[in-house]
């Protein structure tokens, strides 16, 4: 009998210990982060990609390889596959013309937020948790409040003071508890632990617990179906939490193992802002994880991130890949969004204006070869962000 999820165990990277999937788990007893792990036999028996074509056209067409066992969990506002667009004539002030990008603001809720929180409400509701919580620079805040809101599931959101308007409305309007905190988006997840810890909340911030991952990786799904399963030579990525990066690349190395991907893994490239760039300083020192970023400021909110918990994945998979880690500065990102707009009429969030200023700068640096074909994630609609 087929199944809707071929799901099998959940599996810490640093420990190497196995958890099953009926039970509630955030990190493993280590303190690691828990990854999702599959029957990729059973999967190979009864799904190909032909198949795919002729299901709706929204990520959970690849239910098999995502982790609710049951259609009826499902909590969904129709997540589109998002459109990959060629950037002519920007690549041509790149001078080179295979430069695509991948526009995560058509999404409900406006960036690449909503794969994870689709999956992971789903998931929720499938474990019986009745309510969320989650420390946030906006985006992921709006979008898991506006799908708890669909489950039925409360959600508390902390966010810092200062970030932008549009999500933290969005959070206020969907029901959830919102916290302003003043500091950084570290200071809002110490803030959820001490402040809410007499509250039974399953708390779902990035790499805390497995499925919000799982929705991430929709995009790299999406992308090797897009590119007839043959991938991008490079993939270059915004990177703050680091969710949505390792999401793409554990996607690819699942479609290896199901044989729908044969060819040599793109090469990832994570783009930060100079003002705050840990994982470019890990980067370029040789580390294996980052020392926290002082005092942190950028006009790309979402990139605000100190010290991302998944640190040491990032730079794993940089290497793995033969990538690397560049910063760009907020004239750059500023440039970049007017330049998009004027050239291709896409409006870029801050992000995604950042990973695309920064393949000018790995085209300026020779890093980029001629005809390769090279994909921009730009992770949310610059109306977000519109004041």
């Amino acid at each position: 009998m087929e199944a809707y999820s071929y799901i099998s165990h959940l599996h810490c990277l640093s420990c190497d210990t196995s958890y099953e999937i009926f039970s509630i788990n955030e990190r493993c007893s280590c303190g690691g982060p828990l990854f999702v792990e599959y029957d990729y036999s059973e999967i190979k028996k009864h799904v190909t990609p032909d198949m795919l074509r002729a299901r709706p056209s929204t990520l959970w067409r690849y239910h098999e390889m995502l982790p609710v066992m049951s259609p009826g969990n499902v909590v969904s506002l129709d997540e589109n596959i998002t459109p990959i667009l060629k950037l002519s004539k920007y690549g041509k002030r790149c001078n080179f013309d295979t430069l695509f990008i991948k526009d995560e603001g058509r999404l409900p809720t406006g960036t690449f937020k909503a794969r994870g929180a689709t999956v992971g409400i789903s998931k929720a509701k499938e474990l019986g948790i009745d309510t969320i919580a989650i420390s946030s620079n906006g985006n992921a805040g709006a979008a898991w409040a506006v799908y708890a809101a669909r489950a039925g599931i409360k959600a508390i959101v902390a966010t810092p003071q200062n970030a932008p308007n549009a999500p933290k409305a969005e959070c206020v309007l969907s029901g959830a508890d919102l916290y302003c905190i003043d500091g950084t988006i570290d200071d809002a997840g110490v803030f959820l632990q001490k402040s809410c810890a007499n509250q039974n909340f399953y708390n779902v911030s990035t790499f805390n617990e497995p499925y919000r991952l799982e929705g991430k990786k929709t995009m790299g799904l999406e992308i090797a179906e897009q590119f007839s399963w043959s991938l991008p030579d490079v993939i270059v990525y915004p990177t703050g939490g680091g969710a949505g990066i390792v999401g793409i690349y554990k996607a690819f190395s699942e479609l290896n193992k199901l044989g729908w991907v044969t060819k040599k893994l793109p090469r990832l490239v994570v783009v930060q802002a100079s003002g705050c760039a840990p994982i470019v300083q890990a980067f370029l020192q040789g580390e294996k994880s980052t020392v926290p970023w002082e005092k942190p400021n950028t006009v790309a909110f979402g990139m605000r991130v100190p010290k991302p918990f998944g640190d040491f994945l990032i730079l794993d998979l940089l290497d793995r890949t033969q990538g690397i880690a560049i910063s760009v500065t907020d004239e750059d990102i500023q440039e970049t969004i007017s330049l998009s707009m004027q050239d291709e009429g896409v409006h870029l969030c801050p992000e995604g204006a950042a990973a695309l200023a920064g393949v000018r700068q790995l085209c300026e640096t020779g890093w980029i070869n001629e005809g390769e074909n090279v994909l921009v994630v730009n992770t949310g609609s610059g109306l977000k962000y519109i004041n």
